[in-house]
């Protein structure tokens, strides 16, 4: 039998839990409206997954061609799998399993297409470019951290409301937003112990284009705005008061803001990568189940 173990470091499996979280923050969002379905809910999950592993299989397979994979000081959080400088996959081969990932995501998303009809269509082609040309073309062109938070945070949680039937109001619109501010601080905040790295391979994101203490108040900018949509959301009646529960994890970005607005030249602190993977998790997560709890009272 095939070892799968290359596959699921290719795939970073254990980052495949954010699908999950943003899966259910759409999903919770749809059952506060009064739509939800678990046929559609678990086939969102499903492709989410697979689109997910796919850009992360091809974003393997360029930086390994590119040599960033090689020059790279890897943490828990950044860096990379270590799958391919391992020797353990080439990176064709983890090239042509993030296609085919990608290939069997996209047909799950034509199955709901005519389901769902044409307002699917741009969450498919927004979502595609995101994960066919993240490596290669955004991430290059300084807009990397815009399609991360598109592709792996806004359009999910829109697109999983969305599949549920009928037309996704304003407390979908209203979970979808902090999804995307965090997934967009997920990679900006990751991307600064690759500095050198990037910036050998070519790579034109915020850290090289802005500098490390510009780049770092774009990440407590954004940060800030989480908590500050939940609170104007739940002010403004689109989301339920019980969805306030959501900034609780905010509370975990003491360790990166403090790193940000008083040490960016210095090295990410591991508590603060640990502390804004952890934040953007729990916060989808309990959105989520703040929303399926409210549309059960």
């Amino acid at each position: 039998m095939t070892d799968m173990r290359p596959y699921l470091g290719i795939a970073r499996a254990p980052f495949l839990l954010l699908p999950v979280t943003l899966v259910a923050a759409g999903a919770g969002a749809a059952a506060y409206e009064g739509r939800f379905s678990w046929l559609a809910t678990g086939l969102a999950l499903l492709g989410l997954l697979l689109l997910h592993a796919a850009v992360n299989a091809l974003n393997e397979a360029s930086d390994m061609r590119s040599g960033i994979d090689t020059m790279t000081e890897r943490t828990p959080f950044s860096g990379g799998s270590g799958t391919l400088p391992a020797g353990l996959l080439s990176a064709r081969t983890a090239h042509a399993f993030g296609l085919v990932c990608a290939a069997l995501g996209g047909l799950i998303g034509l199955w709901f297409l005519p389901r769902v009809g044409w307002p699917l269509v741009p969450v498919m082609v927004l979502g595609a470019a995101a994960v066919l040309f993240y490596t290669e073309i955004f991430a290059r062109a300084g807009v990397g951290e815009l399609f991360a938070g598109l592709g792996l945070g806004l359009l999910p949680v829109w697109g999983t409301s969305l599949v549920q039937g009928g037309s996704p109001g304003v407390t979908s619109l209203a979970a979808s937003w902090p999804a995307f501010f965090m997934t967009f601080n997920l990679l900006l905040l990751n991307e600064f112990p690759d500095e050198p790295a990037d910036r050998k391979g070519g790579r034109r994101n915020l850290v090289l284009l802005f500098g490390r203490p510009a780049a770092a108040r774009i990440y407590a900018l954004a940060a800030l705005l989480v908590p500050a949509c939940l609170a104007v959301a739940v002010i403004l009646g689109v989301l339920p008061p019980l969805a306030l529960v959501a900034v609780l994890p905010s509370l975990l970005l003491g360790k990166p803001l403090q790193w940000a607005l008083a040490r960016p030249t210095e090295p990410v602190p591991i508590p603060a990568l640990a502390a804004n993977v952890i934040w953007n998790l729990a916060t989808n997560a309990l959105l989520g189940i703040a929303l399926f709890i409210a549309a059960r009272t």
